[in-house]
């Protein structure tokens, strides 16, 4: 697999980042793990084709990590003359929150009839499943969204990428990282310990508990950019947009 980091950014662009999204191709297929607002400019940005993307597996319906897709899907019907069939998978409640979320950028837009192969499924956490040839596992994390908020675990061809979503700390993400070859990991303040969100001082405390061969941080606030330096000398991959990396 080859991870390529459309966005990295938090909710908020702190450091001019992307909002999250994160493309994944593992030689078969490609897709987006999360797809945040800004998501559809960052891929235009660096120049990748949106047809070749063949499905997004979201962690959580946040606006930071899903709210690209009305904007994904209309541009795939109008613009881009999609053809090929997309898969669009998240916890459950996605079906639900994507078409409202249609529905308030773009009124009755919910109702188009797509002119190439829609599938929108939703994944029972802690129930190993599977989408466009990853194998996936998921995890309630800790992150009020209303709905189950997830850590994502994918394998394909005998390598493992792990991904936290946005949580703070929560032992369900020891099995998540267990043995993957990265895990991707929120990291959003230096030191204090807010609600729904991984500081890096709570990561060094639990570090020894993900047993993950590489650590990367992401969702980065201003106070953990500032300390990149410290994570890295500290032996943590840190994320940025337009980074790639195989896994």
């Amino acid at each position: 697999m080859r991870l390529t980091i459309i966005g990295s950014g938090d909710a908020f662009g702190s450091g001019g980042r992307f909002n999250t999204c994160f493309m994944i191709d593992s030689g078969e297929r490609r897709v987006l793990l999360d797809c945040g607002a800004s998501s559809l400019v960052a891929l235009k940005a660096r120049n990748i084709d949106i047809n070749t993307i063949d499905g997004v597996i979201l962690s959580h319906l946040h606006g930071d990590h899903f709210g690209a897709l009305p904007f994904f899907l209309l541009d795939s019907q109008f613009h881009s003359r999609r053809e090929r069939p997309l898969t669009i998978v998240g916890p459950p409640g996605t079906r639900e929150r994507l078409n409202a979320a249609m529905e308030v950028f773009f009124p009755r837009s919910s109702k188009t009839a797509w002119k190439f192969p829609l599938e929108i499924g939703e994944i029972t956490p802690a129930i190993p499943d599977e989408v466009l040839g990853f194998a996936i596992n998921t995890a309630v994390a800790i992150h009020q969204s209303g709905a189950p908020s997830t850590a994502v675990r994918l394998a394909h061809g005998g390598r493992v990428l792990a991904y936290s979503g946005d949580t703070e700390w929560t032992d369900a993400l020891i099995p998540i990282a267990d043995g993957a070859d990265l895990f991707v990991i929120e990291c959003y303040d230096y030191d204090r310990n807010l609600s729904g969100h991984m500081s890096f001082a709570r990561l060094q405390e639990k570090r020894a508990q993900l047993r993950a061969r590489r650590i990367m941080l992401t969702h980065m606030n201003p106070t953990m950019l500032a300390r990149q330096d410290e994570a890295v000398a500290a032996g943590f991959l840190v994320a940025a947009d337009g980074l790639a990396i195989d896994v």
